[in-house]
């Protein structure tokens, strides 16, 4: 067995920019630490720069803050609009999990509006800027998604909270298989990767709104998950090992933790045609695209 991978062996990253969104707690935080004290310039994209500024204020090196609320699509583009420059590495990992029942500022399905649309509509409108790799963060629980594309928004099922949330991380993996496809035809060397924490005590979860359910993922954080800095790992490895384009990194042992290595799709997760689909009808919600 070769030696674990951990943030001893990511290359220097001086005069290389990075995004993460969702950076101002968690794995965000602990990712945008990671690139910073490797060299990078880090921006770090949140909804509320207030909370942002605080997070960069205990980092080390180059960073800063950017409003970008990916619940509303006006905000996503002027953060895309403000941008120039290079932009080596876009970490989309904010999200959100297990939320009840609401709605995003353009009318999405909250969890599939943020998780996925806004991830989605960055990633396009940024794009032309982005030099290396856009990395997407998913989750295991994506083996647990179904995409329905006559509901995407669940405006006909019964919402839970659960199923939109595997269905945001499906969108994630399927979203990643299909922007590396078109990379990879346009003769683009970025790539595409992905990544998911395992069980990372972070302050994702628990917004359940359920006294019981958000008491028992307490005590899973407590007993069972690990910090948010070794769920960092696979994201961190994602966004600056040598890796295919496609490719899946996560936690190597049981109970979702250990060091980070390229882990399994579901087979709905690798499906070519259910990608393209959905990036079209996610084209055609956000008035987002690239070529085909």
């Amino acid at each position: 067995m070769g030696t674990p991978w951990t943030t001893a062996v990511i290359p220097r990253q001086a005069g290389r920019t990075a995004v993460v969104t969702g950076a101002n707690s968690g794995l965000g935080l602990e990712t945008a630490r990671a690139l910073a004290a490797a060299g990078a310039r880090v921006v770090l994209a949140v909804r509320d720069p207030a909370r942002g500024e605080r997070a960069a204020a205990g980092l080390t090196g180059d960073v800063e803050v950017r409003q970008l609320d990916l619940a509303d699509l006006a905000s996503v583009r002027a953060f895309a609009a403000a941008w120039t420059g290079p932009l080596d590495v876009l970490v989309d990992n904010a999200g959100i999990m297990h939320v009840p029942a609401g709605r995003t500022a353009d009318g999405f399905e909250l969890q599939f509006g943020t998780n996925h649309l806004g991830h989605f509509a960055l990633t396009c409108l940024l794009l032309p800027h982005v030099t290396d790799r856009v990395v997407t963060v998913s989750s295991f629980l994506h083996h647990r998604g179904r995409i329905d594309l006559d509901d995407l928004n669940w405006e006909r099922r019964r919402y839970s909270p659960e199923g939109a949330y595997a269905q945001s991380k499906l969108a994630n993996l399927l979203f990643t298989l299909e922007l590396q496809r078109r990379l990879t035809a346009a003769g683009s060397p970025v790539r595409a990767t992905a990544a998911h924490p395992g069980w990372a005590a972070t302050n994702l979860q628990g917004k359940s709104g359920n006294r019981l359910k958000d008491a028992a993922v307490a005590v899973g954080n407590r007993v069972v998950a690990t910090s948010s800095a070794q769920g960092a790992l696979p994201v961190l490895m994602a966004a600056t090992a040598d890796l295919p384009g496609g490719s899946f990194t996560g936690p190597s042992g049981r109970l979702m933790r250990g060091a980070p290595t390229l882990d399994g799709r579901s087979p709905a997760a690798s499906d070519g045609e259910l990608a393209r689909r959905l990036w079209a009808a996610s084209a055609a919600l956000t008035g987002t695209d690239l070529p085909a």
